[in-house]
């Protein structure tokens, strides 16, 4: 915020506290003789008199604004030691931010600041030492350097508690006063760290929500209403967390998203933090993963090469396609990861995860129709979400054969988990895509562009199931929520620029009911370790899935989502014997 400078000069100035006000005498009024005209002598005492009072309610005035007004302006500086002499306004009142139900998810609360004017402070050594004994966490020697420093205000100790207050009241000490203030507060601490963000001193956002909407929140005092549910967030990041722990990750994120409205129900990312408390210990903490994080997706962009082919026309669910053998190109040979070693049919590709059938349906589609199609999907941009920590994808600059390729099963782009949420949700509800918000009720949901037919999505719908009946997302079916999805484990690179084995991000992405599709979940664990129990292998059916699963399970009740056991075989059974004749 920016302050004003109150110059001494000038008749229209004003006096900061402890100045003396003088009275200019110059302006005194001449005495009037009693013999001349009765009436004028009248008019000249009665004009003298209006004069005078005048003079006195100014001077008042003057007086009432140096210490009423004066003393409660606010520094605008992030710094407790700020230079004095400039002033900011009255502590910014920033609207309650709210979950889809009511539920308070950041308030502010008055408090008390402490401030001095170190002119008024007659005995500095004392005062310093009286101040530290009530406030042990401040400094002796920067207290006193506070208070022997030239100027006439410097704040002390913000956020004082009323036994505080009270106790340095009770010191007497010249020179020491007191203002209101504002603090922001977050009951749910760690919950909503990188959703909602935090402020600084001066309680102007300065991440996440807080940020990205911070003048909305000071410009009204209508509650901002989120899309983000607690009990769900709350269930999404115990589940997140037990998995994150479980297979040593080290971090996690996880978004749940409406695929009808695109409103996010849940972000978590870990590690986080308490935006109570103004020091955090581990950078990483800060991080977003979910938002601000750019990384290759691995095979769960197979869904998307898939709707691309059979958008396209050029490609039919029950075409086959040779993965026999590696399938080499100029610069690139493409392998499968335990290949099935023979020609695949369309949902057989999705099912066993084949990059050599994937890039092949890529290359007879073509680089642009590819191209079109994922930068319809918002992957060559960063989303347009609320919150201030947003990544930019990485993209290809030559679309080559090369690229082709390995595009199609999740290398070479490099787009945010959100990214690949959002465009699933448009790969099931019917084909339409929106831009992902985390505002109940915003026009964002309201405006969206088709990407594919709803044809095309109905198809994917039934792919995406097979994989979690018959493929990789098997540790996913939960019984009665006809849960459907895609697997993706990504190697990462090393600082050399080469991939490492063993070292993988893995993500799941799932949609649940998928004959009545509502919600989009992505999972994602960083660099889990291979457990016994998971035979030594680190790929993500093995850890992401069922993570993904335990939060499905948990959160279907949450989200009003009664299961139905009698659809999933049947369904199954109509999905497999629909996708073969087509």
């Amino acid at each position: 915020m920016a302050g004003k400078y109150f110059s001494k000069k000038g008749k229209d100035d004003f006096y900061l506290p402890g100045e003396e006000i003088k009275i200019d005498k110059s302006s005194s009024f001449k005495s009037f003789s009693c013999e001349k005209d009765p009436v004028s002598v009248c008019k000249n005492r009665v004009l003298a008199a209006l004069l005078g009072f005048i003079a006195v309610y100014t001077v008042i005035a003057a007086r009432l604004f140096d210490l009423c007004i004066i003393p409660n302006l606010h520094f605008s500086s992030e710094a407790d030691d700020a230079s004095p002499g400039i002033y900011a306004q009255n502590p910014i009142r920033r609207a309650d931010i709210i979950d889809r139900n009511g539920t308070i998810i950041a308030t502010s609360l008055p408090t008390v600041n402490l401030y001095a004017n170190p002119r008024k402070v007659l005995n500095p050594k004392k005062a310093a030492e009286e101040l530290v004994r009530v406030l042990p966490e401040l400094k002796y020697d920067s207290v006193y350097k506070k208070l022997t420093r030239r100027g006439s205000f410097v704040y002390l100790k913000r956020n004082l508690t009323p036994s505080q207050q009270y106790q340095i009241n009770y010191l007497g000490i010249p020179g020491l006063e007191f203002e209101n203030g504002e603090k922001r507060v977050y009951p749910h601490k760690n919950l909503f760290a990188h959703v909602i963000g935090t402020t600084n001193i001066d309680n102007i956002g300065i991440s996440g929500i807080e940020k990205e909407m911070n003048e909305r929140l000071t410009q009204s005092d209508i509650p901002l209403m989120l899309s983000i549910d607690v009990g769900v967030q709350d269930t999404i990041r115990e589940m997140l967390k037990e998995g994150m722990e479980k297979f040593k990750a080290e971090g996690a994120t996880a978004v749940l998203l409406d695929v009808k409205t695109s409103e996010i129900v849940s972000m978590v990312s870990l590690p986080d933090y308490d935006p109570n408390i103004n020091k955090v210990k581990k950078e990483q903490a800060l991080f977003n993963m979910a938002t601000k994080g750019v990384y290759e997706p691995g095979s769960v962009l197979k869904i998307f090469n898939t709707a691309m082919s059979l958008e396209s026309g050029k490609v039919k669910v029950a075409d086959r396609f040779d993965a026999s053998e590696p399938l080499k190109l100029k610069h690139n040979v493409i392998k499968d990861y335990r290949g099935e070693n023979r020609w695949l049919s369309v949902p057989e590709i999705l099912v066993y995860s084949s990059n050599i059938g994937s890039a092949r349906m890529a290359l007879k589609v073509g680089g642009n129709e590819q191209r079109n199609f994922l930068e319809k999907l918002g992957f060559f941009e960063p989303l347009s979400i609320e919150v201030a920590e947003k990544g930019q994808p990485l993209v290809p600059k030559k679309w080559s054969e090369g690229t082709i390729a390995t595009v199609a099963f999740g290398y070479g782009l490099a787009v945010s988990p959100l990214h690949v949420v959002s465009g699933y949700a448009a790969m099931i509800n019917g084909g339409i895509y929106h831009s992902p918000t985390l505002i109940k009720g915003s026009s964002k949901t309201k405006d969206g562009h088709r990407v594919i037919s709803f044809n095309t999505s109905k198809a994917m719908r039934d792919l995406m199931r097979l994989v979690v009946t018959d493929g990789s997302g098997r540790r996913a079916n939960v019984p009665g929520y006809e849960v459907a999805g895609k697997t993706g484990t990504a190697n990462k690179l090393s600082a050399q620029g080469k991939y490492v084995d063993k070292k993988v991000r893995t993500t799941f992405v799932a949609a649940f009911p998928i004959s009545n599709p509502k919600y989009a979940l992505i999972v994602m664990l960083d660099e889990p370790k291979p457990l016994k129990e998971t035979w030594g292998f680190v790929t993500s059916g093995w850890n992401t899935v069922p993570t993904a699963a335990k939060i499905i399970e948990a959160i279907a009740p949450q989200l009003n989502i009664k299961a139905n056991y009698d659809l999933d075989e049947l369904r199954r059974n109509r999905i497999i014997e629909a996708a073969y004749s087509r």
